[in-house]
């Protein structure tokens, strides 16, 4: 099954929290029309990467996608509606031009009224018991599955969905159930009428709140889902940022934001406290818990706002503000109820988990360092400030002044960010040459060379990678592997993104429109290693291939529909380092523990096993043979229960200079004193350490010529 583009519709709904009018079409806004037609006209036409005609090929994937996106389970719309909308399969390109958007008010319009409708149709259906004794069977590959031929055959796959929902959760009760009456002998298992009820009931109240989250949403978010099947024509990283989630996006790649530092969500009508941010204005003022209900909020000595229904963007913007500001929030405090008034001054958050962190761990008498880096951050807006390059330097120099004698690098996970950090990150451990090339759409390709002659760490190098590994990590683990500087371990090959994104907000190309139009994320170049191949679909493969449970998912960039090809430009002019007088030997050595371990063996045996999991998407609906099917399923998972559980037996501690930190902020040590034991039951660091102690630095060893 091919991945798509725009999220599901499920996901949506629990990925934004706006509001709409539920029975309101968009104002049709000539301004912002024309602001689409510029945006495909002018700005992608000149300069993304792909030159793309706006023919009827490019319209059918818009029409495509954007149906496929509003209702990627088959719940809203029937063949008869499709007939109705296909009248517009190869007219949107000129629709685009024509600053005409007839197709998407159609369909959104239909969409709207599926929704009301959706919603008596679930409720009605909830009402009374299913029959769990009918011979059925559900489909739950929708890829395949064709839409309902009409609204009474529509009306059955909602019937099937909700029935499968709700046998879920009557297994997931009788497993809690089972496993109670193991404990206590004198405990009364409910019947199965019982459990139904209560099934019903449940699967009710999580379709209320979807539709909750529904509602609001705003006729913007959807018009962004329009645009963005648009956009997604010239590749899946084009896309189209609302200035909300514009907003979101330079808070990811700085690391920091301007607020009271503390995570929030909307539990109905409330909103809650989730997280207070270690070292944030919330959590030094100390009032602040989790779990504590905002009620309303002050600008300072001004009258509250009542929050209470309101959408979670919107409370946001008010909780949120300036650096120095004050803000008064009337909280029901969680231990008793309590109301009270809680005055906090603004300030800059650091997001601390998005920095770079290091533990030490010794092994046969050496000690040696481990470097998590979860994103190649900087703060485009500030370049003063730290980003992952200078923090990087400055961590290496901390672990150099405590005589580690290795070092990991841990990119798992890490999907990116920064060409800029990138580059320097690899300028870290070469003398100075050419890191990676970029190409533009028709042009030559423009080799990036780290300048600096300085080598922050010469010693034996790992770097650890994974499925997850994207885009900026792939450049550094690339250039480590062509130099030779590091060995590479980790998943078979990393996520396989060879493309740069720049972001372009809208209004500087249509000034006089005078409200925010957001962004777009767009294409403009490809990724190429010095040794000439791209990184795009195949990633970096690992020099030692450890097994995961993705070994076998359809998974990645190559899993991408319209993900843009791999090819190759002319090598850049490098010399390999040299640095290991036993690279092979290690390599080799790792292969053979690897295949010779039975915990790694039995991983491949699981990820086979899911991946068998993931091609099964037919379920039964009769309530025996679905129990039959579950307990059998069950059965088979049991050998895997234990795969994960590992102790190396190793003790990681922080650096010396974290220690003056806990002192202040014991939040901080939790989280570090957390990631340790994760790290001592890491079977893949571990692994990794024993690649580190075996490798041997030839003397003779070369940074960089060229």
């Amino acid at each position: 099954m091919k991945t798509k583009f725009i999220i599901p519709f499920l996901a949506i709904t629990l990925l934004f929290s706006n509001s709409v009018s539920s029975n309101t079409l968009p104002n049709n806004d000539p301004e912002k029309d024309r602001v689409i037609v510029y945006v495909l006209k002018n700005i992608l036409s000149r300069y993304h990467y792909v030159q793309k005609k706006l023919n009827d090929d490019f319209s059918e994937h818009v029409y495509t996608t954007f149906i496929d996106g509003l209702d990627p389970s088959k719940r809203y719309f029937t063949q008869e509606d499709l007939k109705e909308f296909s009248q517009y399969k190869y007219q949107i390109d000129n629709q685009l031009r024509e600053s005409n958007i007839d197709f998407y008010k159609l369909v959104y319009k239909r969409f709207l009224e599926k929704m009301e409708s959706g919603k008596k149709t679930y409720r009605s259906l909830l009402k009374q018991p299913f029959n769990y004794k009918k011979k059925e069977v559900i489909d739950i590959d929708y890829d395949k599955v064709p839409y309902a031929k009409n609204e009474t055959e529509l009306i059955d796959y909602w019937r099937k969905q909700l029935k499968l929902s709700i046998l879920s959760n009557i297994e997931d009760a009788e497993n809690q159930q089972n496993e109670k009456a193991k404990k206590d002998k004198s405990f009364k298992k409910k019947s199965f009428k019982v459990l139904e009820a209560e099934a019903r009931k449940k699967v009710l109240k999580n379709m209320d709140d979807l539709y909750m989250r529904i509602g609001e949403l705003e006729n913007s978010d959807w018009y962004s889902t329009f645009l963005n099947s648009v956009v997604s024509g010239f590749d899946p990283h084009t896309t189209y940022m609302s200035p909300r989630i514009k907003t979101r996006f330079d808070q990811e790649m700085s690391g920091k934001l301007e607020g009271i530092g503390a995570r929030l969500q909307k539990k109905g009508i409330y909103t809650h406290i989730v997280e207070l941010i270690s070292g944030g204005p919330a959590w030094k003022q100390g009032e602040l818990e989790a779990d504590d209900i905002i009620l309303k909020v002050a600008q300072g000595d001004e009258e509250p706002l009542d929050i209470v229904g309101m959408r979670l963007d919107d409370a946001i913007k008010f909780i949120k503000g300036k650096k120095g500001t004050e803000v008064r929030l009337t909280v029901k405090k969680k231990i008793d109820g309590s109301i009270k008034v809680i005055p906090i001054i603004r300030d800059v958050v650091e997001l601390e988990e998005t920095f770079v962190k290091s533990s030490i761990v010794e092994k046969n008498g050496k000690k040696y360092g481990v470097i998590n880096l979860p994103r190649f951050y900087i703060d485009f807006n500030d370049l003063s400030r730290r980003d992952a390059a200078k923090d990087m330097e400055k961590e290496i120099e901390r672990l150099k002044e405590e005589n580690v004698q290795g070092l990991i690098v841990d990119l798992r996970d890490n999907g990116g960010g920064s060409l800029k950090t990138a580059i320097e990150i690899g300028g870290l451990f070469i003398n100075k040459g050419p890191i990676v090339q970029v190409k533009y759409r028709g042009e030559d390709p423009l080799v990036k060379v780290d300048t600096d002659p300085k080598i922050q760490w010469e010693g034996p190098l790992v770097v650890m990678v994974n499925e997850f590994s994207a885009s900026a990590s792939e450049i550094f683990a690339a250039a480590m592997q062509d130099y030779k500087r590091g060995v590479i371990i980790g998943g078979k090959q990393t996520y396989g993104k060879g493309t740069v994104q720049n972001v372009l907000p809208i209004n500087r190309f249509y000034e006089q429109y005078p409200n925010d139009l957001g962004a777009l994320k767009m294409t403009i170049q490809k990724f190429y290693r010095i040794n000439g191949g791209s990184t795009q679909i195949e990633g970096v493969y690992s020099d030692i291939s450890l097994p995961t449970r993705y070994s076998y998912m359809d998974f990645g960039e190559r899993d991408l529909d319209g993900a843009l090809p791999w090819d190759k430009v002319q090598q850049a002019k490098y010399t390999t380092t040299n640095s290991y007088s036993n690279f092979a030997d290690v390599v080799y050595n790792s292969k053979q523990r690897v295949m010779n371990n039975e915990k790694f063996n039995k991983i491949n045996d699981y990820a086979k096993w899911l991946k068998k999991n993931q091609d099964e998407r037919v379920y039964s609906l009769n309530y025996d043979a679905f129990k039959k099917e579950s307990e059998a399923k069950t059965k088979e998972g049991e050998q895997f229960k234990d795969i994960f559980k590992f102790d190396s037996h190793l003790t990681f501690v922080s650096p010396k200079y974290e220690l003056n930190l806990f002192k202040k902020d014991t939040v901080l040590e939790e989280k570090r004193v957390a990631w340790h034991k994760n790290l001592q039951k890491d079977i893949y660091i571990n692994e990794a350490l024993n690649v580190l102690s075996e490798l041997k630095m030839n003397n003779n060893h070369v940074a960089v010529k060229h």
